[in-house]
Order: structure tokens, then sequence, then C-alpha cells
């Protein structure tokens, strides 16, 4: 269930980050609300995401390794460093957008509902929090890529088992 929810989550975050980038190529105010709009739906859906993921990580405790040979500790600590970076920021990334919403005075839906407003409608708020998650989305961006780099040295150079417990299964 945790590979699953980790794809969906890689899935997810891309959807979002196209949903953006198309939406600031492109003219017509209506295109370009449908596309934030679907951008925000997406950042809420990995928010519950992550609730999901730490719920299950809580219920299943610490995970096997699936590391065969022995990796240093100053890499497991960067990976470590790395993961936790990883979660705080796709927690944070929603939120900043919900709250970016709120400061400009913006009703934030998904599915259908109105969510409460995180902060208040404040303009100097909304441009420091417009920064935030420009800036957060960058940073996760890095740290996606970092994730992806390792990866596939634990693939292609240490030759162990770590990217293939990380993909789907095939049913027999």
């Amino acid at each position: 269930m945790l590979v699953a929810l980790h794809w969906l989550t890689a899935l997810l975050l891309l959807l979002g980050v196209a949903l953006i980038l198309l939406r600031d190529q492109l003219d017509g105010r209506a295109v370009r609300l449908w596309l934030l709009e679907g951008h925000r739906h997406v950042g809420l859906l990995v928010l519950l995401l992550f609730f999901a993921r730490a719920l299950l990580r809580l219920r299943l405790g610490k995970l096997p390794s699936t590391e065969e040979g022995h990796v240093a500790w100053p890499l497991r600590a960067a990976a470590a460093v790395n993961h936790a970076a990883l979660y705080l920021l796709i927690l944070a990334q929603p939120l900043l957008g919900w709250a970016l919403s709120n400061a400009e005075d913006k009703p934030v839906h998904f599915l259908g509902l109105t969510l409460p407003a995180l902060v208040a409608p404040d303009e100097d708020l909304a441009d420091n929090l417009s920064d935030w998650h420009q800036d957060a989305a960058w940073l996760l961006l890095g740290l996606v890529a970092l994730h992806v780099g390792a990866a596939l040295w634990h693939h292609f150079i240490l030759k162990d088992r770590v990217l293939r417990a990380m993909l789907p299964r095939r049913r027999r």
C-alpha cells in the first residue's frame, strides 16, 4: 500500500507542476482559472495522501531495509534528511497554497466543499506566501531530483534492490 501511495503522490506532484506551468503559458481567463483550480485540487489531494501515508507509516512502524549491501552512515543520514524534508514539504506546500488563496481573498474549494480559511485576507501576507510557495516548490523539485538520482544510483551503481522494492508489483 505504501508503494502505491508513493507513486500516486509522485504522479499528483507532477500533475500539479504541469497544471501551473501550463497555466503560465496560456491566455484566456477561463482556461487559466480552470487550470489554477485543478492545481489547487491536486495540491489538496497531495495533502490528503500525506496524512494517509503518515498514518500508515505510524501503523506499520519502521520499514525493513531494502539495502543488500552496507551504505556508509553519512549517506544513510543524508537519505533520512532528504526523506524527512520531502515529507515536510509535501505537507507544507499544499498548506502554503491554501493560505495563499485565503490571503488573496479567494475561497478554496475541494470536491464541491468550501474549505475554511487558514488566514485572513492580507495583500502583504499574500505576497510573502506566494514567494514561500514558489520557493518551496523549487526546493521540493530539487529534493525529488535528488531522491530519483539516489534510487538510480542504488539500481545502477550499487545494484541492490532499493529501486525494485519501490516498483509496483505485477500480479500474476
